[in-house]
């Protein structure tokens, strides 16, 4: 299976990556690079392209100590793998040997690439640059979220910031000290809200007896009605029942989807009723889920069962199975 791709950079308001001078200019502030680096924390590697490694010495590590203490106790790497696009091994003395993090080399189009690193056991990558190497990953609509940050900064000239490829999706604009984030997401509707819900999961209190799950529901024309996790309002509560709960009885949801990550729940002991029950309740008519519940915890019929004997059309999507395991075992 390939990663799930996260492109990140931050851009000047004239939609410059860097200057032109020789030395390389931040653009975003302290706030936005801490959120960075807890970006670098949830992934299994990150990938810039040779010519980053020569302008701009990146270490590429996590740089909170809580966040490299939490991956270690995960049983992860203190940072993510890092991986560098070229034919030849940086200088001995770049920066990206430094640490105890791995740092390989890899040549060949952005798909051979992402095949390589799937063998590896690589789920979620982050390409942080520099500008040809986001171009080519974007133009070659490999990219599943792109998180671009907007500085308020005028360059004038540098690198630019461009692409092409499947159109982008806003998902979601906040700002971070005195820059803005835009975050988009691309391919078909059903990928990208799977997708999201996937990584909404890793938004869980902590539990070392429950798993981790995300959830979204969409309307017919594409409105996002809510989004939740496991656990966000109750300790109890399950995500797919915490964002029903927030949407009441509005009309839209019957002719609404839900995604979840984990195949919703047939029968549980710590409510009255499973998530199953409660989304055949509210009406809605189609239900997307990534990964099936394990056999141990399902009893007969499975909630995917129980929605389709009363009519709600149910649709697995495997191919975003690693990715909702990964987010929802992680402490």
């Amino acid at each position: 299976m390939r990663p799930h791709v996260l492109a990140s950079c931050a851009v000047s308001l004239d939609g410059f990556l860097d200057d032109a001078t020789p030395q390389r200019r931040i653009l975003s502030g302290p706030a936005d690079l801490d959120r960075v680096d807890e970006e670098r924390a949830r992934v299994d590697a990150i990938l810039v392209g040779a010519g980053t490694v020569r302008a701009d010495d990146p270490r590429l590590l996590v740089r909170a100590p809580e966040r490299r203490a939490a991956r270690a106790a995960q049983g992860l790497p203190e940072s993510p793998l890092r991986v560098v696009l070229t034919t030849t091994r940086p200088a001995a003395d770049a920066r990206v040997h430094t640490g105890s993090a791995e740092t390989i080399t890899l040549a060949g189009t952005p798909d051979e690439v992402l095949d390589a690193l799937g063998r590896r056991g690589v789920v979620r990558l982050m390409v942080e640059g520099g500008a040809a190497v986001l171009r080519e990953f974007l133009t070659t609509g490999l990219v599943d979220e792109l998180q671009l940050v907007l500085a308020p900064q005028l360059v004038g000239d540098g690198p630019r910031f461009t692409g092409g490829g499947r159109p982008p999706h806003l998902v979601e604009t906040r700002t971070i000290g005195g820059d803005v984030l835009l975050r988009y997401r691309f391919g078909q509707a059903d990928d990208r809200h799977l997708a999201e819900a996937c990584v909404l999961a890793e938004q869980c209190p902590p539990s070392a007896t429950a798993f981790s799950v995300g959830c979204v529901v969409v309307a017919e024309d594409g409105t996002v009605l809510g989004t939740g996790w496991s656990r966000r309002d109750h300790p109890l509560d399950h995500a797919e029942e915490g964002v029903l709960r927030g949407l009441g009885n509005d009309p839209r949801l019957r002719r609404a989807t839900l995604y979840s990550s984990l195949e919703p729940c047939g029968e549980r002991a710590s409510r009255p009723d499973p998530c199953a029950a409660l989304i055949a309740r509210a009406g809605i008519p189609r239900v997307v889920y990534a990964w099936r519940e394990p056999p141990e915890f399902v009893a007969a019929p499975s909630g995917s069962e129980q929605l389709a004997a009363v009519g709600v059309e149910v649709v697995q999507l495997s191919r975003w199975e690693p990715l909702a395991r990964r987010c929802a075992t992680r402490l």
